[in-house]
């Protein structure tokens, strides 16, 4: 991914060495702005009173300098208006104090998605929700290419110059619409199931094609603010409840079928075994009349879903 961002190399000291000078200098300015009162001559007074004061003003300048840095924080510096790179080294330092910067988290970061309703490439409207785990990489395009400002929630105004966390939450803004629109996207290319066809991809079967393809989907769109996608995935799969009552009398109807399928293949195969097992043992002999009566007998026994009612014939067989 390219990127326009580079290393801070400007001016900067150790912070607390410039606070303990600052403090040093305070001291000096009070002690010659008193010492220019207390003169008995004009020139000296004006010269100490003149030094002191610039020499305050200049201090109450140089406490702007002051920047601290936790692990997973960034600054970005600004001098009038130009980029002079990033600062990510920890602790406290002291730079330009005309130089201006906008702190910003690099820390992982969740989005836990509402689900949304969308419909799936068969036309049927679904519930879907997404888990998003994203952070950000490049400081240069998430200040300057990206309206932070105008997603900023509220009237922050001015406060976006220093605050990190309206900074952020106007990123998080932008990083919810765009995993949306991933979102929609994604799920309108398949559908929530296909009964047909086992080989289909579908939301709910295809847990893994879909979530790397939500995936690269969201990274592209995020690229352009600087933001690196660690994993998204599918949290949340449903019909919508219009037609939930509906799929699910579907569902249960499919799943009826295949069970009796199987009930009919067992019931089958176990006809065919007492056939076998009878001819074989010459247990009776059966024509071929016989046979089909005792096959459907069979069938109805292991095919119905009541208990049987056994009749016992007491007379001859083939009365």
């Amino acid at each position: 991914m390219e990127t326009k961002e580079f290393k801070f190399n400007g001016m900067r000291l150790n912070g607390i060495l410039m606070l303990f000078v600052t403090i040093i200098m305070i001291f000096v300015s009070v002690y010659l702005i008193i010492n220019g009162i207390a003169s008995e001559t004009v020139g000296e007074a004006v010269a100490f009173a003149v030094t002191g004061v610039v020499l305050l003003i200049a201090d109450l300048i140089a406490l702007g300098g002051f920047v601290k840095l936790e692990p997973g924080e960034a600054r970005v510096m600004m001098f009038f208006g130009k980029y002079r790179g990033t600062l990510t080294d920890t602790g406290y330092h002291w730079v330009n104090p005309f130089i201006t910067t906008k702190k910003l988290s690099l820390r992982a970061r969740n989005l836990d998605a509402e689900p949304i309703k969308v419909n799936d490439k068969s036309g049927n409207p679904v519930m879907i929700g997404l888990v998003l785990v994203w952070k950000l990489r490049d400081t240069y395009k998430a200040m300057f290419e990206v309206d932070v400002q105008t997603m900023a929630e509220g009237k922050k105004g001015q406060e976006l110059t220093t605050s990190a966390a309206v900074v952020m939450t106007a990123l998080e803004n932008f990083v919810r619409i765009q995993a949306d629109a991933a979102l929609r996207q994604v799920a309108g290319e398949y559908a929530y199931d296909n009964e047909e066809d086992d080989n289909v991809i579908t939301l709910r079967d295809g847990s893994d094609e879909i979530n790397q393809q939500l995936e690269d989907k969201i990274s592209e769109r995020l690229s352009m603010a600087g933001i690196e996608v660690v994993e998204a995935r599918i949290n949340y799969l449903a019909y919508a409840p219009e037609i939930a009552a509906v799929m699910l009398r579907r569902q249960q109807a499919t799943a009826i079928i295949a069970a009796r399928e199987k009930i009919v293949e067992g019931a089958v195969s176990m006809v065919k075994m007492a056939l076998d097992k009878l001819s074989q043992e010459n247990v009776v002999e059966l024509d071929d009349e016989r046979k089909a009566a005792m096959v459907s007998n069979l069938l109805v026994v292991l095919c119905g879903d009541d208990n049987a009612q056994p009749v016992v014939n007491t007379g001859s067989l083939y009365q």
